[in-house]
């Protein structure tokens, strides 16, 4: 990319109202249908579609509620809910993909204009009295040319982290799956509750750590909280590195963990006291595999705040194999769970240097150095 510093000095600053027509819709999520002829947008920039259209131009669609901002170009027949507003009919001497670059880089911009307490919402002035620096026209095609190439180039780039970043998780997935499905010689069948039980010791102590539901990382056992003693003024269940502990509040959220600490955790959390037939680690793993984690799923009871059935959970089959077997099993998965970890932590980190460099990019264009 050719870094060219441009004349500022041939640049104006207009407010967005004065370059384009600014409108909401006036059609409910009602009209959205599944086999409509046209592109629908609702209030949080959700495409679906409709029988029906509003408008028939080249536009910039920007949610009117949410929590993030961001507009998204559309040419052609649309139909727009009355809480989502479209910027359209801009005059001869703006180039609208110049604006919609403007705004992904302003996007904060609308985040803290938003008004509401909980639901935040725009208004039409909120748009309207925007100012956007706008070079000459034919700047504008020329910054927008570098702009679509780079970005083209970074959505590639993100495309193949993600891919590779899922390719990882999948990859460590299968592996376990694989343990579980194919049983060895002399593995034995038996029901979760005849290999551990669940230990509701009601916390009685004062000065020791506290685990929520909030503490627990999805899907990888991650510890998120602290070591610092902690007092809750509900009723808590006692636990020590003896237990796995299990979040069964949306089982779907595979919270699990396996404590090194003595605490106290939330009554949402079952503390599971393995057998000594059972090694802690290889239950862990058996827990978090995704098989499991949809069987137990489908148990669960209550539509607003579900919880498994951990009743139903005790009558589960677990394949276990002798606790020498677990535990070498357990020590191969921790060693491939920490690689997969370390490529998750590399593929993070370069999808967050692309955002970072879409964002360098973005101002060096609207501060005249492209």
């Amino acid at each position: 990319m050719k870094n060219i510093i441009t004349d500022k000095n041939n640049w104006q600053t207009k407010k967005l109202g004065e370059l384009c027509d600014i409108t909401t819709g006036n059609s409910n999520t009602v009209d959205a249908v599944s086999d409509g002829q046209y592109a629908f947008f609702d209030r949080s920039k959700i495409i679906k579609r409709s029988h029906n259209f509003l408008f028939d131009s080249e536009a910039l669609i920007i949610p009117g509620e949410g929590a993030e901002f961001f507009p998204r170009y559309y040419s052609g027949k649309f139909n727009l809910h009355q809480r989502a507003y479209a910027l359209l009919n801009f005059n001869k001497n703006t180039n609208v993909k110049f604006v919609e670059y403007f705004l992904i880089f302003e996007h904060k911009y609308f985040e803290r204009v938003a008004v509401g307490a909980t639901a935040k919402s725009l208004r039409r002035r909120h748009f309207e009295d925007l100012e956007i620096p706008l070079p000459p026209l034919p700047e504008q095609h020329r910054i927008v040319k570098i702009l679509d190439e780079v970005f083209e180039n970074i959505t590639e780039a993100k495309e193949n982290a993600e891919k590779n970043l899922q390719n990882s998780k999948d990859l460590f997935e299968s592996y376990l799956q694989n343990v579980f499905a194919k049983k060895g010689n002399g593995w034995e069948e038996k029901t979760l509750g005849e290999v551990c039980r669940y230990d509701k010791t009601p916390y009685k102590k004062s000065n020791l750590p506290y685990v929520g539901l909030e503490d627990i990382e999805s899907n990888s056992g991650k510890f998120l909280g602290s070591l610092d003693s902690k007092k809750v003024k509900s009723n808590t269940f006692h636990f020590t590195p003896e237990h796995v502990l299990y979040g069964r509040l949306r089982p779907y959220l595979n919270k699990v963990l396996l404590p090194d600490f003595e605490g106290h955790c939330s009554t949402e959390i079952f503390p599971i006291k393995p057998s000594k037939d059972l090694y802690r680690g290889f239950l862990f793993f058996w827990l978090i595999s995704k098989k499991i984690v949809k069987k137990i799923n489908a148990t669960w009871t209550g539509a607003r705040m579900p919880r498994a059935n951990m009743n139903e959970v005790l009558d589960f089959i677990i394949p276990i194999p002798s606790i020498s077997e677990q535990k070498s099993i357990v020590a191969k998965l921790d060693a491939l769970s920490e690689q997969t970890k370390k490529l998750e932590e590399i593929y993070k980190q370069k999808l967050a240097d692309l955002e970072e460099l879409k964002k360098s990019v973005l101002k060096k264009a609207f501060s005249g150095e492209l």
